[in-house]
Order: C-alpha cells, then structure tokens, then sequence
C-alpha cells in the first residue's frame, strides 16, 4: 500500500505496552514521527532506543498519566516546537479492573476505570481535537471495544465506558467533518496483552485462563489495523471498526477447544 503517512507526526497514548507499543513499532515502520505517551517512562524510554535503532525515526517520551487532567494540559499544550503539530491521534490508555457480579464489585475499580477511560480519554480528546482545529486536519483514531457496543455480565461498568468512548466518538466525528479531521474508532474483541493482567490485579492464573482453548487476537493485529486506517486516501474514514478474534462472535462467547 502506498505509504501516505511518512514524516506525519503521531501521538499514542497508553505507548508503555500492549496495543500501545505495538501502534508505535507499526507507525515507526512508515517513517512516522513519534509522541509516545504513558505513565512508565522506563518501558517509553526501552521502546524508543529500540525503534530508534531499528528505524531512524525521531521520537519524543513523555511521562503522562491520563487521569491527571492538569498532566495532560501541561504536556500535550508544552510539546517541542518539532512535534506542536499533531497528525494523528491513537487515544488508547484505558484498562479494566474486576470480572464480579455488580453486588460484590470494589466500587474502587469503578472509579478507576471511569477516571481513567472517560475522563482520561475526554481530557487527552478535548486539548488534541482543539489542536487539530486550529491546524485545519487531522485523524483522531479512539481505541474502543466490543464492549463498547454490547454489554455482558460481571463487566457493567467497564461495558459502560467503553459505551461511552463509542457515544463520544460517534458525536465528535459529526462536529468535526466541517473541519476536515477524521475521527475513527477501532473495537477489539479479545486481545492478548496485559489487559487480563490488570483486570485481575496480577493473577496470572486466572488472566491465563482467558484464552485457554482459543487463539486470541494480538497487540499486533490491532495495530496493524489502527495503521491501515490512518493511512487510508483523505477521502477515505473508516469511521468503526470491530475486530474479533477467529473464533469469537461477541465479546463473551468464544469457541474453545481442547
């Protein structure tokens, strides 16, 4: 495909691991220029000497916590003269915390995942899509989920946000046509990366037994997809994008074997 976004200038959030890193190795392969954003500098500063090794490219880190509203400000209104200008966005920070029926859930967790995948995600999409304004264009790409357009048991409040990230997109993308930015939103189905982890605060065992007997969908793939998007004509926005693993038909129901 021809390369259209070479020497663009793009901005990951959630760029520490997972769909993240994955979107930085992918747009670095095209030339791009990189803002890599997240809360684990160490790994930021890992990923960078090895895309820089591999590809030339230059990069700038940037410790940055989403739920820090006044962070995001002073980061994203402060860049480098080199990297002011902002191509696109892949808004990705956002995770998922407890798998409990609702009546035995941590109300914790639920104001973790609200601060974080909408009002982190709102504040970094409010300050990028004033920039882009005020450019002329842009590609705002929003990483939300299957979640995000069905709901399941045990998952209500994640469910919720993730219906939040799709409402938001779906709203923003009609104010923006007039300014001649994209908005597009990506929706994976299971993907095999830290996020089962997190979900269940560092129980291996039972993250594991996610994706027990079926082969899930890899940090990888979604970037791959998140790249494919961005580089489409101008003329051309892939406006939703659900992408399931093989054997996967909604966010809960999978076929296993074995």
């Amino acid at each position: 495909m021809l390369n259209r976004i070479k020497d663009k200038t793009v901005l990951i959030t959630g760029a520490s691991s997972g769909i993240g890193a994955a979107c930085a190795k992918e747009f670095a392969s095209y030339g791009c220029r990189l803002i890599l954003a997240a809360r684990r500098v160490d790994r930021l500063e890992a990923l960078r000497e090895s895309l820089q090794s591999e590809f030339g490219i230059e990069i700038f880190v940037v410790g940055m916590d989403v739920t820090h509203a006044k962070q995001v400000e002073m980061v994203l209104n402060h860049l480098p003269e080199a990297y002011s200008e902002i191509d696109i966005l892949v808004n990705n920070a956002g995770l998922a915390l407890g798998l409990d029926n609702f009546i035995d859930d941590d109300p914790n967790n639920w104001e973790t995942m609200i601060e974080t995948n909408i009002k982190g995600f709102l504040s970094v999409l409010r300050l990028i899509s004033q920039k882009m304004v005020r450019q002329g264009f842009g590609h705002i790409i929003n990483i939300g989920s299957v979640a995000g357009v069905e709901s399941y048991a045990k998952g209500g409040v994640y469910c919720a946000t993730k219906h939040a990230v799709h409402a938001i997109t779906q709203s923003l993308r009609e104010e923006m046509i007039e300014h001649g930015i994209k908005v597009s939103e990506i929706l994976p189905g299971a993907v095999n990366t830290e996020f089962s982890q997190v979900r269940f605060h560092g129980n291996t065992e039972r993250a594991e037994k996610v994706y027990d007997g079926f082969e899930p969908l890899q940090a990888e793939d979604i970037a791959n997809l998140i790249v494919y998007t961005a580089n489409l004509p101008l003329h051309v926005n892939l406006a939703e994008s659900l992408i399931l693993a093989g054997r996967q038909a909604r966010a809960t129901k999978v076929h296993r074997q074995g």
